[in-house]
């Protein structure tokens, strides 16, 4: 790579696109929690249950009183695709046909996930825990439609304070959990442990095929103390990380370093789940350079507690390496870190969210535990954006707080330039004394944009200078090695359409023509699309004129194929400019597409595949991998005889095929399956 691309200079970013709260009375949930229920204290994306197309949420309020005093409950949030809750329905023992009686103190809730559909009733199902002795068990919940439990198989005698569904680990059809005892006494006191948990096709946990992990079990071998507290509330399967065959799992140990917290990176064996490989991450270890709190909280616990909880919401720098967002809820107010990885499991760096990093205008209260629990949702609107939910509220009832994050490009202005007069919005660069103060990498100065709003971006890579400029600066020639860039989501470039444009998208075919697709979900007096093309997203010209659908409430879908560019640009960029009869337009926002054709050799056809697709230039790749958009590494069926693939088992979306080439490098291509 060049000198550049390899300090993390990847043109693909994830900005902030809103927030919506979610608590009793606020983003439309009005479910009768109380002060006390501890709502939000666990959470995860469920699947779409009722069948409108829009994911739903699995809720727990572990300290409900329904039946007896902290009994636990959870709630079934059906949302709109904006965020806000459209109904609820709660589960507990006086609500939602949950015919099971709970003790007081049982925190029915303490962890909750999401499981796809384990009764192939076509509806998906939850894992709840109740952690509680003498009734702790996990109880597999199969829903009706309307979120009421359908029936549920209990499993008895097992402690679950986190829990987190991990995608199906050992390629038997259905989801597997770990199970996390952050107070378990293996090996000493309260140091943790967690437990890798396979179920049966009747609900029901497979003993002997259950891996413990801890200090005495599961190939861990040292590194935890007493009080260490591994397994926290969630762990987050993040793939094959490091392109060696096994999967990688983060696992919070959020009381060690002295109340600081930790997160542990283990790789597992792909035959036993044990862990083959491990490694720690916490203050000045292994890339993490943040400083951690240490001292004593409010709430009598100890140390920021980083590594409380995480989420794995896949790539989000564009480097092709899934990254982790984890959190330390006593640092302040409570700090949500996203963690970019390197392929080794090392941090290459991070960026931070709490009241004034992260550009999602959030206000919290002092002792507001922000990050206490995390989920990933995925792309909630169906735009491309990514939701995740992050748990705070702690001074009140409990609150969610669901994050979009979109995908925003970089332009980089050919050789090293700076971007000189105007106004400067942010700047760690001293122009008289030539000093930086506090260096940043790539990432970290692209968050700067997003938080001052700003259109143009200087970063050298040698010394972490950043500066961020308004629209009024123009370029100018760096002798210092720095590269300016632009940000292609800046104002004019994500327009609102009068049309409600549903979707946007491009795929590269090949090196010489692009399928372009996108969807409305009405449409009013819309008399035509002018597609447009650019090569710098500055210069712009139209390519096609498509005619729209007049007036219609029904969902539309437009293709088009640009066979006509030929172009040596790495990039190339689209937008539609919706015309209305009465020649009144706007313009949709920008989709930029790479272009990688240094090597013709190998290629996946069709994409967009509906079931089967062929390789070619198979005899250049040592191993190939698919994975899904949240980076976990997925089964397939690979005719090598006729190097097809089968995809026929994979759900409509976007993933992700790494092709390991036999001269060493790594080729990713994106795959959408129809």
């Amino acid at each position: 790579l060049p000198y550049f691309l390899s300090h993390a200079q990847i043109t693909t970013q994830y900005r902030p696109d809103g927030h919506v709260e979610i608590g009793e009375g606020v983003g439309g949930f009005l479910g009768g929690v109380d002060p006390g229920d501890r709502f939000s204290r666990d959470h995860d994306q469920a699947g779409d249950i009722n069948g409108d197309g829009i994911l739903d949420l699995v809720v727990g309020a572990r300290s409900d009183d329904d039946g007896a005093t902290d009994a636990g409950a959870v709630y079934i949030l059906f949302l709109n695709n904006d965020g806000t809750v459209q109904s609820n329905q709660k589960i507990s023992m006086l609500e939602g046909g949950f015919m099971e009686t709970l003790n007081p103190g049982n925190f029915f809730g303490y962890g909750v996930a999401g499981i796809g559909d384990y009764d192939n009733d076509g509806i998906p199902d939850i894992a709840v825990s109740a952690p509680a002795p003498p009734n702790n068990s996990l109880y597999i919940i199969h829903l009706n439609a309307d979120g009421t439990v359908k029936d549920y198989v209990k499993n008895q005698d097992i402690i679950a304070n986190g829990l987190t569904a991990i995608g199906d680990l050992n390629n038997d059809g259905r989801i597997d959990l770990v199970t996390c005892n952050h107070r378990s006494n293996d090996g000493g006191t309260n140091r943790g442990a967690i437990s890798l948990t396979f179920l049966d096709g009747n609900s029901q946990v497979i003993p002997q095929s259950t891996v413990t992990i801890s200090s005495t079990q599961g190939g861990f071998g040292t590194g935890l103390s007493d009080g260490d507290e591994f397994g926290g509330r969630e762990a987050a399967m993040l793939g094959d990380i490091d392109g060696d065959g096994t999967k990688e799992l983060a696992v919070g140990a959020f009381k060690s370093d002295g109340g600081k917290g930790a997160v542990w990176i283990l790789s597992l064996d792909t035959i036993n789940f044990q862990v083959s490989s491990k490694i720690k991450i916490t203050e000045g270890l292994n890339g993490f350079t943040d400083t951690l709190t240490l001292g004593s909280n409010p709430n009598g616990s100890t140390g920021a507690n980083f590594g409380h909880s995480m989420c794995a919401p896949g790539d989000l720098n564009g480097d092709g390496i899934p990254d982790l967002i984890t959190g330390a809820n006593q640092q302040n107010e409570g700090w949500a870190y996203i963690l970019f990885l390197n392929a080794d499991r090392t941090v290459k760096t991070y960026s931070k969210i709490n009241n004034t990093d992260g550009g999602f205008d959030l206000q919290f209260d002092p002792e507001e535990r922000f990050s206490r629990s995390i989920s990933f949702i995925g792309d909630l609107r169906g735009d491309g954006t990514l939701a995740v939910n992050i748990g705070g509220g702690a001074t009140g009832i409990g609150t969610l707080y669901l994050l979009f994050f979109n995908p925003c490009d970089f332009f980089l202005e050919p050789g090293n330039n700076f971007h000189t007069q105007g106004n400067t919005l942010f700047t760690n660069w001293n122009h008289g004394t030539q000093t930086v103060t506090g260096p940043l990498t790539f990432e970290q100065c692209a968050s700067k944009v997003f938080e001052t709003e700003a259109k143009f971006m200087t970063f050298n890579p040698m010394d972490g200078r950043c500066i961020c400029k308004d629209s009024t600066a123009f370029l100018a020639v760096s002798t210092e090695q720095s590269f300016a860039y632009s940000n292609m989501c800046y104002d004019g470039l994500i327009v609102s359409v009068p049309v409600e444009l549903h979707s946007f998208s491009a795929t590269n075919l090949d090196c010489s023509k692009t399928d372009l697709t996108w969807s409305t979900a009405s449409e009013l007096n819309n008399k035509h699309f002018i597609l447009e093309r650019s090569f710098d997203a500055k210069d712009w010209a139209p390519i096609a004129t498509i005619a729209g659908r007049g007036t219609t409430s029904k969902e539309v879908l437009y293709t088009y194929e640009d066979k006509l560019f030929k172009h040596h640009s790495a990039k190339v960029y689209y937008r539609l400019k919706q015309v209305d009869f009465n020649e009144s337009s706007s313009l949709s926002r920008v989709v930029a597409l790479d272009l990688d054709c240094s090597d013709p050799k190998v290629s996946i056809v069709p994409n967009p595949i509906e079931n089967m697709a062929s390789i070619t230039g198979i005899e250049e790749i040592n191993d190939l991998v698919i994975y899904n958009i949240a980076g976990v590494a997925l089964s397939f069926a690979f005719d090598k005889d006729r190097n097809e693939i089968d995809l026929s088992g994979f759900s409509q979306g976007i993933y992700l095929a790494s092709m390991r080439m036999k001269n060493g490098e790594v080729k990713v291509l994106k795959l959408i399956k129809q």
